[in-house]
């Protein structure tokens, strides 16, 4: 083993870079609160397949909307399958 480190040279520990701005850099590792209660509230994933084109005017109406594709397609299936009483009260 010595023989492999006089070979290759010796070596040099580099530290972790220090953040050029400590408030920002803590910021980022805090999150966004709001994302996270979201990410809590949708848990379950449904996947379709669909044609391009009717993927293409989803998008569409999404952007025209102003909002994601998600919340628009939440929003239609929130109005087709509106929550029953039992599932309010359980």
């Amino acid at each position: 083993m010595t023989e492999e480190r006089t070979q290759r040279g010796k070596r040099i520990a580099i530290g972790s870079r220090p953040p050029a701005n400590p408030q920002a850099e803590a910021w980022v590792r805090q999150g966004d609160g709001e994302s996270l209660q979201k990410g809590d509230l949708f848990t379950a994933r449904l996947t379709l397949d669909i044609t391009p084109a009717m993927r293409a005017r989803i998008k569409v109406s999404a952007f025209t909307q102003g909002t994601t594709v998600a919340e628009l397609l939440r929003a239609l299936l929130e109005r087709e399958f509106p929550q029953s009483r039992s599932e309010t009260s359980a």
